[in-house]
């Protein structure tokens, strides 16, 4: 049997992957690999302790928040910048066609790589991630978009000498299509955590948030956060 390795946040989209790769090679065959970047908040770290607890499965855990010391990015703990409280389109209107502020210097990248180091090292063949299609949109998370995952799945494949395949079974999907496959695999969304603010409730108005409502709407029930 296959071992398969998570690049796991607590969010909607790593949990359902998770909960994908569970179900494909059950709980002893799959590790859950979160990272720590500097965030302002450890709201997704708890979400993914949680949640990992919840499906019985291994959970490794990186600390990188020194590679982003320094970065502007409104996300980290060292940024004076408000996270914004728009749309993404909204937000990529005064971006000049670069990545929106709370892109993570070439986070993906960084993680996929990380994540093969891990895979090998623990017997794993494949590496599930959760990006899709609307982050990539417009160029907000260039790093969520197909081409780079062609990209970095063959580099992955080609540095591993064939032994590691990347997964990321909604990069052509979008954030509804992603809550419908979980909704089918019984996720418990209640427990996953997406906002970028740390507060007790969600925030309700940054991007992730109004992607996230968006998405959970469009399969006709209410996000279980905001109830």
């Amino acid at each position: 049997m296959k071992k398969a390795l998570v690049l796991f946040s607590g969010g909607v989209d790593s949990t359902t992957c998770l909960a994908i790769a569970v179900d494909k090679y059950g709980k002893e065959n799959v590790i859950a690999l979160s990272v720590y970047y500097g965030q302002k908040h450890s709201r997704e770290m708890e979400s993914s302790r949680k949640i990992a607890e919840y499906y019985g499965v291994e959970l490794i855990t990186l600390d990188f928040s020194l590679i982003f010391k320094g970065a502007d990015c409104s996300l980290l703990a060292d940024s004076e910048k408000e996270i914004p409280r728009e749309t993404y389109a909204e937000q990529l209107e005064k971006t000049d066609g670069k990545p929106v502020s709370t892109y993570v210097p070439f986070r993906n990248g960084l993680f996929i790589s990380s994540s093969a180091s891990v895979a090998l090292s623990n017997g794993c063949s494949v590496i599930y991630y959760g990006a899709h299609s609307d982050d990539s949109a417009g160029n907000a998370y260039p790093d969520c978009s197909a081409e780079f995952n062609d990209a970095m799945s063959k580099a992955v494949y080609l540095g591993s000498g064939g032994q590691l395949e990347i997964i990321a079974p909604f990069v052509s999907l979008t954030k509804a299509d992603v809550i419908k496959k979980g909704l089918e695999l019984k996720v418990p969304y209640e427990m996953t955590w997406s906002c970028y603010e740390g507060s007790d409730k969600p925030c309700g108005v940054c991007g992730t948030c109004r992607d996230r409502i968006s998405a959970f709407e469009a399969n006709g029930i209410a996000d279980p956060l905001m109830k």
